[in-house]
C-alpha cells in the first residue's frame, strides 16, 4: 500500500502543468478582482476593434455581453490551471469554435485580430496587477508573455512576436492600426448599459479609463481622469481586512454572483 501510494504521489509531483505552481501567471489569473479588471479593459479596446464584428456574427456577444465575458474566462481559466495536455486540450476547443464560426460566414478571421484578442490578454494582465497589487518586474513581464504565446502558437496563430520587447512594439503597432469607433462601438456600448444598469455601467467606465491605453480612451472619449485614482486606496484598505468582496458583490449583478466568487484560487 506505501509502494502505492509513493507511486503516486511520484507521478504527481512529475505532472507537466501549462502554467508552472507560483507562476505570477497563476497569481494574477486566480484572483476574481483582477480578472474583473482584465475583462474591463478588453471590454473597452473590443468594441472599438476594426473586427468586432466577428463578435457581431453569432449574436452571442450583443445578447450577453456579461455571459460572454464568464465564458471567455472559464476558458482562459482552464488553460492557466490545467496540466499542459488539458490546456492543450481546450486550446484546440477554442480555436475548433473559431474555426465553426469562420465556416458558417465563409470567410476567415484575420490573423491580425486574433493577435489583437491574444495582445489583450497580456496587456490587461500586466495593467490590472499592476494597478490593484504592485508593479511587475520585466522577468514576470517576460514569463506572462510567454504563457499567452504558447496560446497563440497551440491555436496556430501567424506572426506572433517571440520576444517581450517585440511585443511592445507590435502592440502599439496594433492599437494604432486596428481601432475605430463604429456602430458595433455605439451598440455594445448601449448592451453594456443595458445589462448592467446605470451604476454598474457607470463604474464599468471609470474602470476602463484608469485601466486602457490612450488610444483606447481617446475613442471611447472616457476621459483623463477617474474615481478610482481616489477609490482604489480605500480598496485597498479594506482588503486589508477582508472587506474588498462584500463592496465587489455590491457592484456586480446577482446572477452572476457564484460565477464571481468562483474566481477566487481557494
Amino acid at each position: 500500500m506505501e509502494a502505492q501510494v509513493q507511486e503516486l504521489e511520484k507521478e504527481f509531483s512529475t505532472v507537466k502543468w501549462f502554467v508552472e505552481e507560483g507562476s505570477i501567471v497563476r497569481e494574477i489569473w486566480g484572483k476574481a478582482d483582477t480578472i474583473l479588471f482584465i475583462f474591463a479593459g478588453a471590454s473597452a479596446e473590443f468594441a472599438l476593434n476594426k473586427s468586432v464584428d466577428w463578435l457581431y456574427f453569432t449574436g452571442k456577444l450583443p445578447a450577453d455581453p456579461l455571459g460572454r465575458l464568464f465564458s471567455t474566462v472559464t476558458y482562459a481559466r482552464k488553460i492557466v490551471f490545467s496540466d499542459y495536455t488539458g490546456a492543450m486540450r481546450a486550446i484546440e476547443q477554442i480555436a475548433a469554435i473559431h474555426r465553426e464560426v469562420e465556416n458558417k460566414r465563409g470567410a476567415k478571421i484575420p490573423d491580425w485580430a486574433y493577435r489583437d484578442v491574444l495582445f489583450m490578454l497580456i496587456d490587461y494582465s500586466i495593467r490590472s496587477f499592476e494597478l490593484l497589487e504592485r508593479k511587475l518586474t520585466d522577468l514576470e513581464k517576460e514569463e506572462i508573455f510567454k504563457v499567452f504565446h504558447q496560446v497563440g502558437a497551440g491555436m496556430g496563430i501567424s506572426g506572433l512576436p517571440v520576444t517581450f520587447p517585440a511585443w511592445e512594439t507590435m502592440r502599439d503597432a496594433h492599437l494604432q492600426e486596428n481601432l475605430i469607433e463604429s456602430r458595433y462601438s455605439i451598440d455594445l456600448y448601449k448592451q453594456y448599459r443595458k445589462h448592467l444598469g446605470w451604476g454598474r455601467y457607470t463604474l464599468l467606465k471609470q474602470v476602463q479609463a484608469q485601466i486602457c491605453p490612450s488610444q483606447v480612451t481617446s475613442l471611447l472619449r472616457l476621459g483623463d481622469k477617474s474615481i478610482l485614482t481616489f477609490l482604489l486606496p480605500a480598496y485597498k484598505l479594506l482588503r486589508i481586512f477582508r472587506l474588498q468582496n462584500m463592496l465587489r458583490d455590491m457592484i456586480l449583478p446577482g446572477k452572476y454572483l457564484q460565477q464571481i466568487l468562483d474566481l477566487d484560487v481557494k
